[in-house]
């Protein structure tokens, strides 16, 4: 779909597909990464490129999705079993290029989304946008009213697919990608919709971030790329590295209510959204705690907000949906 993300895409595919044509068996798909299984299963046949994770702050057991490129601006409300609740329009919005996706919080303090279209694989739009909706309080489908931010970098235009907003002030970030290193950018403590908010660079990032979100106690926040994640307390001091699950296209990236756990996505029709545990040497430098916090177990227990565990794919399947996964990144134009 894109020429650098086909590079990325390539450079990580081919280590489970070389093993597979050589006819060796690879371990099913959980074991490569401890404790990690799948949470669920995005059962809409509408999204087909998920390209965003955002806990819902006002419905528990609710993540919002939505489509990358190519897609309408729609929100996509999915419970813990993977089917959609609602679907909400944004009146007047533009899906130019919509990357990802972040809680936040709205002029009165409210549960709100805000999703960016900061997409610019040429890094050639002298702005990008980010829209807010307020999310409701009822789960049903909708059309409803989104405000809209214009962002500049300070430096010149850049592609993104990763927005972060930090739930303790409720500022926005931008993580950029770059072949020679990413940047993450910080907007202005108040968004403005009458002029043309500024984003400065505040820290070098991985070349090629896909999303990232904070933790819910804003303590932390975290990074991902198409093979692992990378854990922050403050813009530049990273603390911790993790794997992530074989994916087709990992894409997305959210934080567990609990802060202990991962949720990550990938673009691809029926996608599955894995739980992956943070490490107990990552949540000690976490966790406002004098000692590490218990390791999570290997099989996890539903928690209170609803993400219980579900049986991990084969080698066999893995194999299958990278194979595929190549022949449809070739495919793709440039």
């Amino acid at each position: 779909m894109r020429s650098r993300r086909l590079a990325a895409a390539a450079l990580l595919v081919l280590p489970v597909v070389v093993p597979v044509l050589l006819g060796r068996a690879l371990p099913a798909a959980g074991q490569q990464v401890e404790g990690a299984e799948v949470a669920l299963r995005l059962e809409d046949p509408r999204i087909l490129e998920s390209s965003g994770l955002a806990l819902s702050g006002r419905h528990p057991a609710v993540l919002w999705t939505h489509n990358d490129s190519g897609g309408g601006p729609e929100l996509y409300a999915v419970g813990p079993d993977g089917r959609t609740l609602a679907t909400l329009t944004l009146a007047g919005a533009e899906a130019r290029d919509w990357e990802a996706l972040a809680p936040g919080r709205d002029d009165r303090g409210r549960s709100a989304l805000l999703v960016g279209d900061i997409g610019d694989n040429q890094d050639l739009w002298p702005e990008v946008a980010v829209y807010r909706v307020t999310e409701p309080a009822r789960l049903r489908d909708a059309t409803v009213p989104a405000v809209r931010y214009r962002l500049r970098y300070a430096d010149g235009p850049r592609d993104a697919e990763a927005l972060l907003v930090d739930p303790r002030s409720n500022r926005l970030y931008v993580a950029t990608k770059s072949s020679d290193g990413g940047g993450l950018y910080r907007a202005p403590a108040r968004l403005r919709t009458d002029q043309v908010n500024v984003l400065h660079r505040v820290a070098r990032v991985p070349p090629v971030v896909t999303d990232g979100s904070f933790a819910p106690d804003g303590r932390s926040f975290v990074l991902r790329d198409y093979q692992s994640a990378y854990v922050y307390t403050i813009p530049g001091h990273q603390v911790g590295e993790l794997p992530l699950p074989p994916q087709y296209q990992g894409e997305s990236l959210t934080v567990s209510p609990d802060g202990h756990s991962l949720l990550v996505g990938s673009e691809g029709p029926a996608s599955e959204v894995w739980r992956v545990p943070l490490p107990a040497s990552i949540l000690a430098r976490v966790t406002p705690t004098t000692r590490p916090p218990p390791a999570p177990a290997a099989q996890p227990a539903a928690d209170d907000r609803g993400w219980g565990s579900a049986p991990v794919l084969a080698a066999t399947a893995t194999a299958l949906v990278v194979v595929a996964a190549v022949a449809m990144l070739v495919r793709r134009r440039p």
